[in-house]
């Protein structure tokens, strides 16, 4: 690709839980010609109790050794919050495991979410910013023994009174433990989300991040909140535009083109369309061409 975008993928479908989507999720991906991955690891029930499970650590070895991706990224998990007070000792653990894993894997990146917690008497986002800040300095020392990227990801507010940092606050924190083995990761759909809710400059928020930025998920959307979250089917909240859809590029409305030709990211950056392939393979190949177009924008 280039010194900034080094490889463009996708995220892999996610198992059960017992390895039988592994394999062929992957071949999807690798069958579209792309040349990085994201594997959703949270789902393969390989680390219990903050453990690797040795027999079934193998057999993912096995599976990925067969790919010849450039890049690999896992996601760790969905839950994976430190600004969580009470699980905090068990959270780091399995993040622990998680760094371990890429190394095993040859994942350059664990995607790691950023912390939400609700406010307990007497606290203030200062200090949930404080722990969460110490509890990645400790980490980022544990995956640079392994040469892995822990890349914060920026969410969206998902509880009424929920204190969950902005994108620009995301970037803050990355500047906060100035340590090269932590970056930012800009996913859009959710800057636009939590813009929207929090009547934020969604352009502005994104170029607070990208200066610290090393990873990419890019989805579409239209940036709105979940005013409603119950649909029949998910098609449904596709027809009415509402939430975080990871649909297709230009399905939503989100200006791809002046984007990605204003921002630049930090050299050796991954572009991981977190695209719902149970819904959406057929539009992989076009979403890959587009794709390959945006890194091209990117320093014009």
């Amino acid at each position: 690709m280039n010194e900034i975008i080094s490889a463009i993928g996708f995220c892999n479908r996610t198992g059960h839980g017992d390895l039988s989507v592994l394999d062929a999720s992957l071949r999807e991906i690798a069958d579209t010609g792309a040349d990085a991955c994201e594997i959703g690891i949270y789902a393969e029930e390989i680390v219990s109790g903050g453990r690797i499970i040795e027999d079934r650590t193998r057999r993912v070895e096995e599976i990925v050794r067969a790919y010849g991706f450039k890049k690999l990224s896992l996601h760790g998990q969905i839950s994976s919050n430190f600004m969580d007070r009470q699980h905090l000792a068990l959270q780091k653990k399995v993040v622990r495991a998680m760094l371990e894993l890429c190394n095993r894997l040859g994942a350059g990146i664990l995607v790691h979410h950023s912390g939400a917690a609700q406010l307990a008497e007497g606290e203030n986002g200062a200090d949930l910013d404080l722990m969460e800040r110490e509890a990645l300095s400790e980490m980022a020392d544990v995956a640079k023994g392994y040469g892995v990227r822990i890349a914060l990801e920026n969410i969206f507010t998902t509880e009424s009174g929920q204190y969950r940092q902005t994108p620009s606050q995301v970037a803050e924190t990355v500047r906060a433990v100035g340590h090269d083995n932590v970056v930012a990761l800009i996913d859009f759909s959710h800057a636009y989300i939590e813009s929207t809710f929090k009547q934020l400059d969604f352009r502005e928020e994104l170029r607070a991040m990208a200066p610290v930025t090393g990873h990419l998920h890019v989805h579409d959307s239209f940036g709105l909140p979940y005013t409603m979250d119950k649909f029949f089917h998910p098609a449904e909240a596709t027809a009415l535009g509402i939430g975080d859809l990871h649909l297709p590029l230009g399905w939503g409305d989100i200006a791809w083109d002046e984007i990605f030709a204003e921002l630049t990211f930090l050299p050796d950056t991954m572009l991981i369309m977190e695209i719902d392939s149970h819904r959406f393979k057929d539009q992989q190949p076009a979403c890959l061409e587009r794709a390959r177009n945006l890194a091209t924008l990117i320093g014009r």
